[in-house]
């Protein structure tokens, strides 16, 4: 009895429960490592990937922001220089 006790503290729990609970957390990782485009046989090469994918979205995205601010300013500050002059009168 001692040594399933000593087992049972190695591993955290029942043996046949926690390789259960590794099983199910592997599939579920796998899952969001492959919705990312992260391949098991080449890992680093797939992570290089990602990471520079996730670099180049992040420069798209500052040049859309950049794009929106510059339609929106060319009706916002007119109408703001408009409103302001007309305030003072």
């Amino acid at each position: 009895m001692p040594e399933n006790n000593e087992i049972t503290r190695f591993f955290g729990g029942s043996p046949a429960w926690v390789l259960v609970r590794l099983v199910l957390l592997s599939v579920v990782v796998g899952v969001i490592l492959a919705a990312l485009g992260i391949d098991p046989m080449n890992i680093l090469t797939s992570l290089e990937r990602l990471v520079r994918s996730l670099f180049n979205f992040s420069f798209e995205a500052v040049e859309r922001l950049w794009r929106y601010f510059l339609l929106g300013a060319v009706v916002v500050i007119p109408l703001w220089l408009i409103l302001r002059l007309l305030g003072r009168r």
